[in-house]
Protein backbone atom coordinates (compact mmCIF):
# COMPACT_ATOMS: atom_id res chain seq x y z
CA UNK A 1 0.00 0.00 0.00
CA UNK A 2 1.62 3.54 -0.97
CA UNK A 3 1.74 5.71 1.70
CA UNK A 4 0.05 9.15 1.70
CA UNK A 5 2.44 11.76 1.61
CA UNK A 6 2.66 14.34 4.47
CA UNK A 7 1.65 17.69 4.49
CA UNK A 8 5.08 18.85 4.61
CA UNK A 9 6.11 16.19 1.36
CA UNK A 10 2.70 18.12 -0.47
CA UNK A 11 4.16 21.21 0.40
CA UNK A 12 6.95 20.71 -0.70
CA UNK A 13 5.64 19.43 -4.08
CA UNK A 14 3.31 22.46 -4.92
CA UNK A 15 6.86 25.09 -4.11
CA UNK A 16 8.59 22.88 -6.42
CA UNK A 17 5.86 23.23 -8.78
CA UNK A 18 5.09 26.89 -8.18
CA UNK A 19 9.13 27.23 -9.06
CA UNK A 20 8.38 25.45 -12.40
CA UNK A 21 5.86 27.80 -13.38
CA UNK A 22 8.29 30.69 -12.61
CA UNK A 23 11.12 29.74 -13.85
CA UNK A 24 9.24 29.29 -17.00
CA UNK A 25 8.21 32.57 -16.85
CA UNK A 26 11.26 34.30 -16.39
CA UNK A 27 12.95 31.90 -19.22
CA UNK A 28 9.59 33.16 -21.95
CA UNK A 29 8.88 36.65 -20.68
CA UNK A 30 5.28 35.13 -21.30
CA UNK A 31 3.94 32.03 -22.06
CA UNK A 32 0.24 30.27 -22.18
CA UNK A 33 -0.61 28.15 -19.84
CA UNK A 34 -0.27 25.08 -22.87
CA UNK A 35 3.41 26.22 -23.14
CA UNK A 36 4.12 25.80 -19.57
CA UNK A 37 2.58 22.79 -18.97
CA UNK A 38 4.55 21.11 -21.88
CA UNK A 39 7.53 22.63 -20.45
CA UNK A 40 7.05 21.54 -16.93
CA UNK A 41 5.76 18.57 -17.60
CA UNK A 42 3.07 19.09 -15.52
CA UNK A 43 -0.78 18.76 -16.36
CA UNK A 44 -2.68 21.45 -17.72
CA UNK A 45 -5.29 21.38 -14.84
CA UNK A 46 -2.16 21.83 -12.29
CA UNK A 47 -0.97 24.64 -14.17
CA UNK A 48 -4.01 26.12 -14.19
CA UNK A 49 -4.21 25.68 -10.53
CA UNK A 50 -1.00 26.95 -9.77
CA UNK A 51 -1.41 30.10 -12.24
CA UNK A 52 -4.83 30.71 -10.17
CA UNK A 53 -2.90 31.02 -6.82
CA UNK A 54 -0.07 33.22 -8.56
CA UNK A 55 -2.81 35.75 -10.08
CA UNK A 56 -4.76 35.97 -6.27
CA UNK A 57 -1.21 36.94 -4.81
CA UNK A 58 -0.62 39.03 -7.65
CA UNK A 59 2.91 37.63 -8.53
CA UNK A 60 1.60 37.04 -12.40
CA UNK A 61 -1.64 38.54 -14.52
CA UNK A 62 -2.91 37.19 -18.06
CA UNK A 63 -1.98 39.13 -21.03
CA UNK A 64 -2.93 38.81 -24.93
CA UNK A 65 -0.66 36.82 -26.67
CA UNK A 66 -0.91 36.78 -30.64
CA UNK A 67 -0.37 33.41 -32.63
CA UNK A 68 1.89 34.03 -35.24
CA UNK A 69 0.12 32.36 -38.63
CA UNK A 70 -3.13 31.38 -36.68
CA UNK A 71 -6.51 32.86 -36.78
CA UNK A 72 -8.71 33.75 -34.87
CA UNK A 73 -8.61 35.37 -31.23
CA UNK A 74 -5.10 36.15 -29.52
CA UNK A 75 -4.78 33.52 -26.83
CA UNK A 76 -4.37 34.11 -23.18
CA UNK A 77 -1.10 34.48 -22.06
CA UNK A 78 0.68 34.52 -18.46
CA UNK A 79 3.25 37.03 -18.02
CA UNK A 80 5.23 38.20 -14.37
CA UNK A 81 3.16 41.41 -12.77
CA UNK A 82 4.78 44.76 -13.58
CA UNK A 83 2.71 46.09 -11.03
CA UNK A 84 5.04 44.33 -8.03
CA UNK A 85 8.55 45.07 -7.90
CA UNK A 86 11.87 45.48 -6.09
CA UNK A 87 14.56 48.52 -4.85
CA UNK A 88 17.63 48.55 -5.96
CA UNK A 89 20.19 50.62 -3.76
CA UNK A 90 24.17 51.08 -4.25
CA UNK A 91 27.12 52.50 -2.31
CA UNK A 92 29.93 53.43 -4.58
CA UNK A 93 33.21 55.76 -4.41
CA UNK A 94 31.69 58.75 -5.93
CA UNK A 95 27.89 58.00 -5.89
CA UNK A 96 24.95 56.89 -4.14
CA UNK A 97 22.62 55.36 -6.02
CA UNK A 98 18.62 53.87 -5.92
CA UNK A 99 16.33 51.73 -8.88
CA UNK A 100 12.89 50.59 -9.00
CA UNK A 101 12.92 47.51 -11.47
CA UNK A 102 9.57 45.81 -12.25
CA UNK A 103 9.15 42.01 -11.91
CA UNK A 104 9.15 42.69 -15.94
CA UNK A 105 12.76 43.42 -15.43
CA UNK A 106 12.12 47.54 -16.44
CA UNK A 107 14.02 50.08 -14.48
CA UNK A 108 11.06 52.28 -13.97
CA UNK A 109 13.24 54.86 -11.68
CA UNK A 110 16.53 55.92 -10.89
CA UNK A 111 18.46 58.94 -8.99
CA UNK A 112 21.90 59.06 -8.72
CA UNK A 113 23.59 61.12 -6.46
CA UNK A 114 27.22 62.46 -7.00
CA UNK A 115 28.98 62.38 -3.75
CA UNK A 116 32.58 61.89 -2.70
CA UNK A 117 31.92 59.18 0.44
CA UNK A 118 35.55 57.59 0.79
CA UNK A 119 36.08 57.99 4.60
CA UNK A 120 32.76 58.96 5.44
CA UNK A 121 31.18 57.59 8.24
CA UNK A 122 28.82 54.96 7.20
CA UNK A 123 25.94 56.77 9.41
CA UNK A 124 26.41 59.68 7.75
CA UNK A 125 26.01 57.72 3.74
CA UNK A 126 23.17 55.84 4.95
CA UNK A 127 20.78 58.71 5.85
CA UNK A 128 21.05 60.00 2.42
CA UNK A 129 20.50 56.48 0.62
CA UNK A 130 17.65 56.16 2.92
CA UNK A 131 16.69 59.36 1.68
CA UNK A 132 16.77 58.86 -1.64
CA UNK A 133 15.18 55.15 -1.06
CA UNK A 134 11.71 57.14 0.22
CA UNK A 135 11.95 58.65 -2.75
CA UNK A 136 12.22 55.50 -4.65
CA UNK A 137 9.31 54.01 -3.18
CA UNK A 138 7.13 56.97 -3.40
CA UNK A 139 7.79 56.89 -7.67
CA UNK A 140 6.80 53.02 -7.17
CA UNK A 141 3.69 54.14 -5.26
CA UNK A 142 2.66 56.80 -7.85
CA UNK A 143 3.23 54.10 -10.81
CA UNK A 144 1.06 51.70 -8.77
CA UNK A 145 4.12 49.49 -7.99
CA UNK A 146 3.97 47.81 -4.93
CA UNK A 147 7.93 46.84 -3.84
CA UNK A 148 8.32 43.72 -1.93
CA UNK A 149 11.61 43.69 -1.35
CA UNK A 150 15.30 45.03 -2.34
CA UNK A 151 18.40 44.56 -2.78
CA UNK A 152 21.65 47.12 -1.50
CA UNK A 153 25.10 46.21 -3.75
CA UNK A 154 28.56 47.77 -2.41
CA UNK A 155 32.04 47.89 -3.88
CA UNK A 156 33.87 45.82 -1.13
CA UNK A 157 33.81 41.96 0.26
CA UNK A 158 30.52 41.30 2.15
CA UNK A 159 29.08 38.99 4.76
CA UNK A 160 25.57 38.35 2.82
CA UNK A 161 24.82 35.58 6.22
CA UNK A 162 25.36 38.22 8.35
CA UNK A 163 24.35 41.35 6.94
CA UNK A 164 28.51 42.81 7.76
CA UNK A 165 30.37 44.44 5.03
CA UNK A 166 33.93 43.00 5.54
CA UNK A 167 36.13 45.39 3.78
CA UNK A 168 36.12 48.32 1.42
CA UNK A 169 39.34 49.97 0.67
CA UNK A 170 38.37 52.35 -1.49
CA UNK A 171 35.27 53.74 1.06
CA UNK A 172 37.81 53.02 3.83
CA UNK A 173 35.16 50.72 6.04
CA UNK A 174 35.80 47.24 7.13
CA UNK A 175 33.61 45.41 9.64
CA UNK A 176 30.49 47.42 9.86
CA UNK A 177 27.19 45.74 10.51
CA UNK A 178 24.38 47.00 8.32
CA UNK A 179 21.54 45.19 9.05
CA UNK A 180 19.61 47.69 11.05
CA UNK A 181 20.56 49.79 7.78
CA UNK A 182 18.92 47.72 5.18
CA UNK A 183 15.96 47.61 7.06
CA UNK A 184 15.83 51.58 6.79
CA UNK A 185 15.84 51.53 3.31
CA UNK A 186 12.66 49.38 2.74
CA UNK A 187 10.58 49.11 6.23
CA UNK A 188 8.52 47.09 6.09
CA UNK A 189 8.55 44.83 3.16
CA UNK A 190 7.53 41.09 3.39
CA UNK A 191 11.07 40.10 1.61
CA UNK A 192 13.63 42.90 3.40
CA UNK A 193 16.78 43.95 1.38
CA UNK A 194 19.58 42.09 1.00
CA UNK A 195 23.36 42.73 0.82
CA UNK A 196 25.41 41.85 -2.32
CA UNK A 197 28.98 42.85 -3.54
CA UNK A 198 29.25 45.07 -6.79
CA UNK A 199 30.76 43.47 -9.37
CA UNK A 200 28.49 40.66 -8.60
CA UNK A 201 25.61 42.57 -8.84
CA UNK A 202 26.64 43.99 -12.04
CA UNK A 203 28.09 40.33 -13.39
CA UNK A 204 24.28 38.87 -12.63
CA UNK A 205 22.85 42.14 -14.35
CA UNK A 206 24.84 41.07 -17.80
CA UNK A 207 22.90 37.95 -17.65
CA UNK A 208 20.08 38.86 -16.97
CA UNK A 209 18.95 42.11 -18.87
CA UNK A 210 22.50 42.34 -21.10
CA UNK A 211 20.43 42.04 -24.15
CA UNK A 212 17.73 43.92 -23.47
CA UNK A 213 15.57 40.68 -22.61
CA UNK A 214 13.78 40.73 -18.90
CA UNK A 215 15.65 38.01 -17.24
CA UNK A 216 17.93 35.50 -19.94
CA UNK A 217 19.42 38.47 -21.94
CA UNK A 218 23.45 36.84 -21.45
CA UNK A 219 25.15 36.63 -24.84
CA UNK A 220 27.55 34.00 -23.20
CA UNK A 221 26.90 31.16 -20.28
CA UNK A 222 30.52 31.47 -18.94
CA UNK A 223 32.25 34.62 -18.42
CA UNK A 224 34.21 36.96 -16.07
CA UNK A 225 33.01 40.11 -16.03
CA UNK A 226 34.69 43.33 -15.36
CA UNK A 227 33.92 46.20 -13.85
CA UNK A 228 35.33 49.13 -13.90
CA UNK A 229 35.05 52.12 -10.97
CA UNK A 230 37.54 53.43 -8.47
CA UNK A 231 38.47 50.23 -8.28
CA UNK A 232 38.23 47.22 -10.48
CA UNK A 233 35.85 44.73 -9.26
CA UNK A 234 34.85 41.59 -10.84
CA UNK A 235 32.19 39.08 -11.13
CA UNK A 236 32.67 35.16 -12.60
CA UNK A 237 29.65 33.36 -14.29
CA UNK A 238 29.91 29.91 -15.07
CA UNK A 239 26.81 27.78 -16.64
CA UNK A 240 24.34 31.44 -16.29
CA UNK A 241 25.25 31.01 -12.76
CA UNK A 242 27.28 33.73 -10.51
CA UNK A 243 30.01 31.43 -8.93
CA UNK A 244 31.20 33.56 -5.51
CA UNK A 245 33.64 30.80 -3.87
CA UNK A 246 33.35 29.02 -0.77
CA UNK A 247 32.88 32.05 0.87
CA UNK A 248 31.67 34.37 -1.20
CA UNK A 249 34.45 36.18 -2.43
CA UNK A 250 35.61 35.00 -5.44
CA UNK A 251 36.78 37.32 -8.36
CA UNK A 252 38.24 39.96 -6.85
CA UNK A 253 40.65 40.67 -9.62
CA UNK A 254 41.10 44.26 -8.98
CA UNK A 255 43.52 43.32 -6.20
CA UNK A 256 45.18 40.79 -8.95
CA UNK A 257 49.20 41.65 -9.24
CA UNK A 258 49.86 42.58 -12.36
CA UNK A 259 52.95 44.98 -11.67
CA UNK A 260 54.98 43.55 -9.03
CA UNK A 261 57.03 46.64 -8.51
CA UNK A 262 53.73 48.93 -8.93
CA UNK A 263 52.34 51.40 -6.46
CA UNK A 264 50.97 50.48 -3.49
CA UNK A 265 47.17 50.27 -3.65
CA UNK A 266 44.58 50.40 -0.77
CA UNK A 267 44.81 46.59 -0.05
CA UNK A 268 48.07 47.18 1.24
CA UNK A 269 49.45 45.41 -1.30
CA UNK A 270 51.60 46.65 -4.53
CA UNK A 271 51.21 46.90 -8.17
CA UNK A 272 47.26 45.67 -8.39
CA UNK A 273 45.54 45.92 -11.88
CA UNK A 274 42.95 49.04 -10.36
CA UNK A 275 46.52 50.96 -9.88
CA UNK A 276 46.04 50.76 -13.50
CA UNK A 277 43.09 50.76 -14.89
CA UNK A 278 40.66 51.86 -11.91
CA UNK A 279 38.90 55.18 -12.99
CA UNK A 280 41.30 57.32 -10.63
CA UNK A 281 44.61 55.67 -11.86
CA UNK A 282 43.19 56.62 -15.62
CA UNK A 283 42.41 60.04 -14.57
CA UNK A 284 45.91 60.58 -12.81
CA UNK A 285 47.63 58.83 -15.79
CA UNK A 286 45.92 61.16 -18.33
CA UNK A 287 47.03 63.83 -15.96
CA UNK A 288 43.40 64.79 -15.15
CA UNK A 289 42.08 66.08 -11.39
CA UNK A 290 40.52 68.58 -9.65
CA UNK A 291 37.05 68.11 -10.74
CA UNK A 292 33.99 65.67 -10.06
CA UNK A 293 34.33 62.06 -11.36
CA UNK A 294 31.59 63.15 -14.22
CA UNK A 295 33.82 66.21 -15.20
CA UNK A 296 37.21 64.02 -15.06
CA UNK A 297 35.28 61.69 -17.61
CA UNK A 298 34.08 64.50 -20.11
CA UNK A 299 37.20 65.59 -20.05
CA UNK A 300 39.55 62.48 -20.78
CA UNK A 301 36.55 62.09 -23.47
CA UNK A 302 37.26 65.25 -24.72
CA UNK A 303 41.41 64.50 -24.73
CA UNK A 304 40.61 61.67 -26.28
CA UNK A 305 38.62 62.38 -28.95
CA UNK A 306 41.13 65.12 -29.91
CA UNK A 307 44.08 62.90 -30.15
CA UNK A 308 45.72 64.07 -26.66
CA UNK A 309 48.89 61.85 -26.15
CA UNK A 310 48.70 61.63 -22.49
CA UNK A 311 45.18 60.79 -22.21
CA UNK A 312 45.50 58.11 -25.03
CA UNK A 313 48.69 56.78 -23.13
CA UNK A 314 46.88 56.44 -19.59
CA UNK A 315 44.13 54.28 -21.40
CA UNK A 316 46.26 52.14 -23.64
CA UNK A 317 47.87 51.49 -20.81
CA UNK A 318 45.10 50.45 -18.56
CA UNK A 319 43.98 48.05 -21.69
CA UNK A 320 47.23 46.60 -21.12
CA UNK A 321 47.47 45.55 -17.68
CA UNK A 322 43.41 44.59 -18.14
CA UNK A 323 44.80 41.90 -20.73
CA UNK A 324 47.37 41.02 -18.15
CA UNK A 325 44.42 40.29 -15.68
CA UNK A 326 41.88 38.69 -18.02
CA UNK A 327 44.98 36.19 -19.27
CA UNK A 328 45.87 34.72 -15.87
CA UNK A 329 42.37 34.70 -14.80
CA UNK A 330 41.17 32.90 -17.67
CA UNK A 331 43.98 30.43 -17.74
CA UNK A 332 42.98 29.77 -13.95
CA UNK A 333 39.32 29.41 -14.93
CA UNK A 334 38.92 28.10 -18.47
CA UNK A 335 36.32 30.91 -18.64
CA UNK A 336 36.18 31.76 -22.55
CA UNK A 337 34.60 34.99 -22.85
CA UNK A 338 35.19 38.55 -21.08
CA UNK A 339 32.75 41.32 -20.49
CA UNK A 340 33.04 44.59 -19.44
CA UNK A 341 31.08 47.68 -18.02
CA UNK A 342 31.13 50.22 -16.07
CA UNK A 343 33.73 52.90 -17.70
CA UNK A 344 35.58 50.60 -19.73
CA UNK A 345 32.33 50.32 -21.82
CA UNK A 346 32.61 54.14 -21.65
CA UNK A 347 36.15 53.57 -23.05
CA UNK A 348 35.72 51.04 -25.65
CA UNK A 349 37.12 52.68 -28.74
CA UNK A 350 40.49 53.43 -27.15
CA UNK A 351 40.82 50.26 -24.75
CA UNK A 352 39.32 47.68 -26.21
CA UNK A 353 42.09 47.64 -29.09
CA UNK A 354 44.94 47.71 -26.63
CA UNK A 355 42.96 45.15 -24.28
CA UNK A 356 42.95 42.49 -27.56
CA UNK A 357 46.39 43.02 -28.70
CA UNK A 358 47.51 41.97 -24.41
CA UNK A 359 45.29 38.97 -24.90
CA UNK A 360 46.82 38.41 -28.06
CA UNK A 361 50.21 38.65 -26.44
CA UNK A 362 50.14 36.85 -23.44
CA UNK A 363 47.32 34.63 -24.11
CA UNK A 364 46.77 33.44 -28.36
CA UNK A 365 43.66 32.31 -28.39
CA UNK A 366 42.61 31.68 -25.26
CA UNK A 367 39.73 34.24 -25.16
CA UNK A 368 38.41 34.91 -29.06
CA UNK A 369 37.81 38.16 -29.83
CA UNK A 370 33.91 37.62 -30.47
CA UNK A 371 33.98 36.74 -27.08
CA UNK A 372 35.52 39.76 -25.64
CA UNK A 373 32.25 42.46 -24.84
CA UNK A 374 31.54 45.72 -23.50
CA UNK A 375 28.52 45.86 -21.84
CA UNK A 376 25.46 48.45 -22.83
CA UNK A 377 23.82 48.46 -18.97
CA UNK A 378 26.21 51.25 -17.96
CA UNK A 379 25.77 53.11 -14.71
CA UNK A 380 22.43 51.24 -13.28
CA UNK A 381 24.14 47.91 -14.18
CA UNK A 382 24.92 46.45 -10.30
CA UNK A 383 21.58 48.20 -8.58
CA UNK A 384 19.60 46.20 -11.23
CA UNK A 385 21.54 43.28 -10.19
CA UNK A 386 21.01 43.67 -6.82
CA UNK A 387 16.91 44.41 -7.46
CA UNK A 388 16.65 41.40 -9.70
CA UNK A 389 18.46 39.07 -7.41
CA UNK A 390 15.65 40.64 -5.17
CA UNK A 391 12.78 39.73 -7.53
CA UNK A 392 14.38 36.33 -8.20
CA UNK A 393 14.38 36.11 -4.45
CA UNK A 394 10.51 36.80 -4.15
CA UNK A 395 9.55 34.48 -6.90
CA UNK A 396 11.42 31.49 -5.24
CA UNK A 397 9.72 32.33 -2.06
CA UNK A 398 6.48 32.43 -4.01
CA UNK A 399 4.98 30.03 -1.65
CA UNK A 400 5.23 32.42 1.10
CA UNK A 401 3.01 34.19 -0.41
CA UNK A 402 -0.21 32.05 -1.27
CA UNK A 403 -0.09 29.65 2.02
Amino acid sequence: MRATPSPGRVGDVRRQNLALILTGLLSNGQATRAQLAAESGLTKASVSSLVADLIDAGLVQESSVTRDGERGRPGTGIILNPARGALGAEINVDYLAVGVLDFTGQLRFHETLERHNRASRPGEVFTLLVTMARRAADAAQAAGIELLGGGLTVPGLVDTERDVLINAPNLGWAGVGLSAELQKLLPGSRFGVTLSNEANSAALAELWFGHGAMFHGARFKDYLYLSGEVGVGGGLVIGSELFAGPHGHAGEIGHMVVHPDGPRCTCGGHGCLEKFAGQHAIFLAAGIGGESTVAQTAHLLRSLAEGNVRATAAVEQAGHYLGVAVASAARLTNVPAVVLGGHFAVLEPWLGPALRRSLANYAPGLIPDGNIAFSRLREPAALMGAAGSSVRNVLGRSYELIS
